[in-house]
């Protein structure tokens, strides 16, 4: 006979409280009560919210540090950017890489580069929702005052045109340029300057019609200030069927000598 077989029952048998099926609930602590806030917020509409603010945080910090789309709005770097491209810009360069002869570079007006620019006005509603997305870097940064040119001379180098075969010439040695527009020459401007320290000369791959270094003589002889860089544009990413990189032809620019003193 098993033990307890046929027992007699208690008498507060009946009465029994019923069985906990779980731990024991523990009282609010002060520390969950303070986050109870955040997990109402990933609940619902609340979720979609953060969701959103997260993506523009993570944007903005892509956009401060990292890289930038940027609309090209002129044909002056036509047949390697056409008008309505899209191009991303590093901001790794100049800083983290150094800027080399080739490169591609967007850079804030040096002043009086640019015209006036009239904006788009699509109404106060259109008008605050693009400018958030652009300040955020979800949308394109338009030409309002920046520009996009290559780098043709670092600083130190003295850059000249043209010699005897009509080529630029940059620190003595003439250079074919395969980037420049189909039936342009590299310039119809004469020029002969001497890159300063912290400058760049600029032009522009549609040389009869970029206003570049050469246009600006008279305002700081044509240079750009390297600070005024905001990066290296190195790929298309639209319309999708242009999309690619963006390299700098260092065959270019492989038998330049480097400058013979320092600026």
């Amino acid at each position: 006979m098993i033990e307890g077989d046929g027992a007699a029952p208690s008498p507060h048998e009946g009465h029994q409280a019923p069985a906990q099926t779980g731990p024991p609930q523990a009282a609010p602590t002060g520390r969950s009560a303070r986050w109870a806030w955040l997990r109402a917020l990933t609940h619902g509409p609340g979720e979609i919210v953060l969701v959103i603010a997260v993506a523009l945080v993570v944007a903005l910090l892509v956009k401060t540090f990292l890289m930038q789309a940027f609309f090209i709005p002129s044909e002056s770097m036509e047949d390697t950017l056409l008008t309505g491209d899209r191009v991303l810009v590093s901001k790794l360069t100049p800083g983290v890489f150094s800027l080399k002869r080739g490169d591609i570079v967007v850079f804030k007006d040096p002043g009086g580069w640019l015209g006036p620019v009239a904006p788009v006005d699509e109404g106060p509603l259109r008008n605050g929702v693009r400018d958030l997305l652009t300040f955020v870097g979800l949308l394109p940064q338009d030409s309002g005052e920046h520009l996009i040119k290559r780098v043709i001379g670092m600083p130190g180098d003295k850059v000249m045109c043209c010699d005897a075969r009509g080529r630029v010439e940059v620190n003595g040695v003439g250079i074919d340029e395969p980037y420049i527009f189909p039936g342009d020459n590299p310039s119809d401007r004469p020029f002969s300057e001497t890159v300063p320290a912290g400058d760049l000369w600029v032009m522009g791959d549609h040389r009869g019609f970029s206003e570049d270094s050469r246009a600006h003589l008279a305002l700081n002889h044509g240079m750009v200030p390297i600070k005024d860089v905001v990066g290296r544009a190195f790929v298309i990413v639209w319309p999708l069927g242009r999309a690619g990189t963006l390299g700098a032809p260092d065959r270019v620019f492989a038998q330049v000598p480097k400058p013979s003193s320092s600026p």
